[in-house]
């Protein structure tokens, strides 16, 4: 049987948020999944903030814009929350 999408898509906002922080071993993303719907929490250092938003919010939009195309690759939708 193969993995859940829910952590496929959760390694794969760990690897884009990891590579622009400057503190990987901080970066803590929970996730939960139901049937329509992967609902995800990230968490990064104080510093990383800024990096993860972007200006105007067009990082962490981006990161979203990806993971919506894969949810909804398989008939999901994604929310990422930032926790400051």
């Amino acid at each position: 049987m193969s993995e859940p999408l829910s952590k496929k898509i959760k390694s794969l906002a760990e690897y884009l948020v990891k590579s622009l922080v400057t503190r990987p071993e901080e970066v803590l993303l929970a996730a939960r999944e139901n049937e329509k719907t992967i609902l995800m929490e990230l968490k990064v250092a104080p510093e990383d903030l800024g990096r993860i938003i972007g200006k105007e919010g067009h990082t962490i939009n981006a990161i979203r814009t990806v993971l919506q195309a894969v949810a909804a690759s398989h008939g999901k939708k994604i929310q990422l929350d930032v926790l400051g």
